[in-house]
Parts: C-alpha cells; structure tokens; sequence
C-alpha cells in the first residue's frame, strides 16, 4: 500500500500533545502497512515511543539531540550540529521518496532556535515527493510553514498538572 497523495500537516501551539499526535498517526498508518519514518531534533532521551516502535518493521525513529535542554539564545555547538546533521538526513530520507510518511517532530523548534535554515525547510516541504506525507510538529510553527501546510492544529494548553509540581510521568509525558 502506498498514498496517491501526501500531505503537509503541521502540529504546533503550547499545549501537550504534539508529538503524541504525530506517533499516533504513524502508529495507525504503519498499522495499515505503510512505511513511517520519524526523526526526533532536539531529543536524546530514550523516550518510551522508541520501546514500542522498536517492535514494528515499518516505523523507525532516529534521534538527533541530547538529554539536556538547548538554550535558544545561546545553543551550545554541539545541537546545533545534530540539529544540521538531522536535517541533512531528513532530507535524504524524504527526497528518496521511500517512506510513506516522515514525521520531522520537534523541527518547529530547531528553525525558531535558529539550529535549521527556514529556508531550507521550506525548500524541503517544496520538493517533497508528490506520495509522501509530511508531518512537522513542535512549538512556534513559522507562518511560512503554515501557510504552506494542508493540514494545521494547534495544540492550546488549559490546564496541565505540572503547574500543581507534578513532575513528568514515564509513559504520560515522556
């Protein structure tokens, strides 16, 4: 099985839930035999998602950031460079054209830190492969990007239990 068309979706805003809606939808499509491909800026934790996706033949997911924080007005050179370096790969593995759907999780905020070009993103989402879906998630969407994409959402937070000290939950949050 393969999609006659692919789309551009964008799921951003402050709200939880972002990369949860992205795995979701990979997990349904791998489901239906699709192949997903997912590559995680900005994150080098061994996130629970990795433990269940490691169990399907048609989703991968590749992580190219560290188990720390990035400082958006000073990163450190070593995220800009996995930053770049997943991006090179991004690129590599959207324009072969060989995955039904790459999700870029988190690259929203890679271009807002200034650790991937605008430019090339756009430049990327351009030539995407005509059966490819492209799924680009994380806080501060570009307008350029959103203007560009078929799909948006924008995850809104109301409420969430870390403002009562409740620290991130193993299989909730991460």
């Amino acid at each position: 099985m393969s999609l006659e068309k692919g789309y551009i979706h964008v799921y951003t805003g402050p709200g939880k839930g972002k990369t949860t809606v992205a795995l979701g939808l990979g997990i349904r499509a791998a489901g239906a035999g699709l192949k997903v491909y997912m590559i995680q800026f900005m994150k080098g934790r061994r996130y629970s998602e990795l433990d269940t996706t490691e169990n399907l033949t048609n989703f991968t997911i590749v992580q190219y950031g560290r188990d720390e924080f990035v400082s958006k007005e000073n990163p450190e050179q070593i995220d800009i460079d996995l930053a770049q370096q997943g991006f090179v790969h991004a690129q590599e593995i959207v324009k072969k054209g060989k995955y039904d759907i790459v999700i870029l999780d988190e690259i929203n905020v890679a271009i807002d830190y200034n650790l991937i070009s605008l430019d090339d993103v756009l430049k990327l989402v351009e030539e995407k492969p005509e059966k490819v879906e492209l799924i680009l998630t994380g806080r501060y969407a570009h307008p350029e990007l959103i203007k560009m994409a078929d799909l948006v959402t924008e995850m809104l937070e109301i409420k969430h239990p870390y403002h009562n000290g409740v620290i991130a939950r193993k299989g909730i949050d991460y």
